[in-house]
Formats: structure tokens, C-alpha cells, sequence
């Protein structure tokens, strides 16, 4: 009779590869059907005066931007036409993996009701970073008087 050890963890080949190759694995539909990795990381500040929103999407061109606000909603879309066959037909030959094409995304953000100043809104596309100033509405910087009790 011969005693073989067997590692506990080659029961679950299928299971621990499906973690480590995402391709394997069915992930439940988060993002509306979208990759999770085309949709670029954002960040927002908030102060007194506005709030601050910052988008990283570097090498995109600013005219390919749509920014919309529709009742307290900010939508952030990109979108650009796909040029690849024309690309892959130059001399320059065929890509055989291709990772870094983003081509379009859409992010949505809800601002509290009546906050935002929708006509000085301000957007800047410098160095890789889409950048957005919220105005808030002169009624609500304003701040509640002390009143000194006597």
C-alpha cells in the first residue's frame, strides 16, 4: 500500500484560477455592462465656497468631453471615433496586444438639490486631469449669523 500526501488546495484548481484570471471568472454586471478599467478614477473636494471635481484621463483630447448638468446631475462622457483598421492597415504592422485604447466612458454624479451655480460652472483639461469648479449658489455660502445670547 502506497500513502500519497495530497495538497488540499489541488481540490480547487478551477475556483483559485478563476480569482487570478479575471477572463475565467463570471463577475457580476456592475458598471452597467461597461469594463470597470475604462471608467477613469475621479476626485471631489468640497469647500464653503465649491465643490471640485477632478477626472485623470491623460492623453484624451478635450474637444471629445461632453459635460452635462441636468437636474443636479453631473454626466462626464468621452467618446471617440475608432480609427483602429486605419491604424493597423500603416506600415507600422499589426498590434498583437492592445491594452491602452480607451475609447469612450460615461460617469455620472448627483450634487444636493439647488446647490450648484449651473451658469458659472468652469472646466479645464491641462496635463492628463479634467478639472471642474461647482460653484455653489450664493444662498446656500451663506453662513447662519451668531447671535450672542445677553
Amino acid at each position: 500500500m502506497t500513502l500519497v500526501k495530497r495538497n488540499p488546495m489541488d481540490t480547487f484548481p478551477g475556483f483559485f484560477d478563476s480569482f487570478l484570471l479575471k477572463d475565467r471568472f463570471d463577475w457580476p454586471d456592475l458598471n452597467n455592462g461597461r469594463d470597470h478599467s475604462a471608467s477613469p478614477a475621479v476626485n471631489i473636494r468640497e469647500n464653503e465656497n465649491q465643490f471640485e471635481l477632478e477626472l485623470m484621463a491623460p492623453g484624451l483630447q478635450k474637444e471629445n468631453f461632453s459635460i452635462e448638468m441636468n437636474e443636479n446631475v453631473l454626466t462626464i462622457s468621452f467618446e471617440k471615433v475608432n480609427k483602429q483598421e486605419e491604424e493597423e492597415n500603416k506600415d507600422n504592422g499589426k498590434y498583437t496586444l492592445r491594452e491602452f485604447s480607451l475609447q469612450s466612458f460615461k460617469r455620472s454624479f448627483r450634487f444636493p438639490d439647488n446647490v450648484i451655480d449651473t451658469e458659472k460652472v468652469k472646466a479645464r483639461y491641462d496635463n492628463g486631469i479634467l478639472r471642474l469648479l461647482l460653484p455653489k449658489k450664493e444662498e446656500i455660502k451663506m453662513k447662519p449669523k451668531q447671535i450672542k445670547v445677553a
